[in-house]
C-alpha cells in the first residue's frame, strides 16, 4: 500500500491504466484492489498455471531483465539508478529496438503506421 500511496501522490493521470502484477498475497487483497479501483486502474493478474494470461507483459519483463539487468546488477547502486535505467530501457524498447515480428519496425513506428493505415 505504501508503494501505491506514493504513486498516487506523484501521478494524477492514472485513469485507464492497467496495472500488471504477478501472483502475490497482497495483490488479491480487497484493500489493494479497492485502492486501484478508486484511482481508475484496471488490475491485470495472472492465475496460477495460466501462462498465456498477460503474455505480452511477461514477455516484455523477461526481455527487460535479460537485456538490461541480469549480469549487470553491479551497475545500479541505488533504486533511483535502477528506476532511471528502466525508464531509459522502456524508451529504447519503444523508439529504437527493431522487432522482426513488427516487420523491422520499432513498436512506436509500427503503432504510427497502423494509425495512418487502419485496417477495417
Amino acid at each position: 500500500m505504501t508503494m501505491l500511496d506514493k504513486a498516487f501522490a506523484k501521478e494524477t493521470a492514472l485513469n485507464n491504466c492497467i496495472f500488471h502484477n504477478d501472483q502475490g498475497c497482497q495483490y488479491p487483497s480487497p484493500r489493494y484492489q479497492r485502492a486501484l479501483k478508486l484511482h481508475g486502474i484496471t488490475q491485470s493478474m495472472s492465475r496460477k498455471g495460466n501462462s498465456m494470461h498477460d503474455g505480452l507483459m511477461e514477455n516484455f519483463f523477461g526481455l527487460l531483465k535479460t537485456e538490461m539487468f541480469y549480469d549487470q546488477e553491479y551497475k545500479y547502486h541505488s533504486l533511483q539508478e535502477l528506476a532511471q535505467a528502466i525508464e531509459e530501457y522502456i524508451e529504447y524498447y519503444n523508439e529504437e529496438r527493431i522487432k522482426s515480428r513488427l516487420k523491422g519496425l520499432t513498436p512506436k513506428e509500427y503503432r504510427n503506421q497502423a494509425s495512418i493505415n487502419p485496417v477495417f
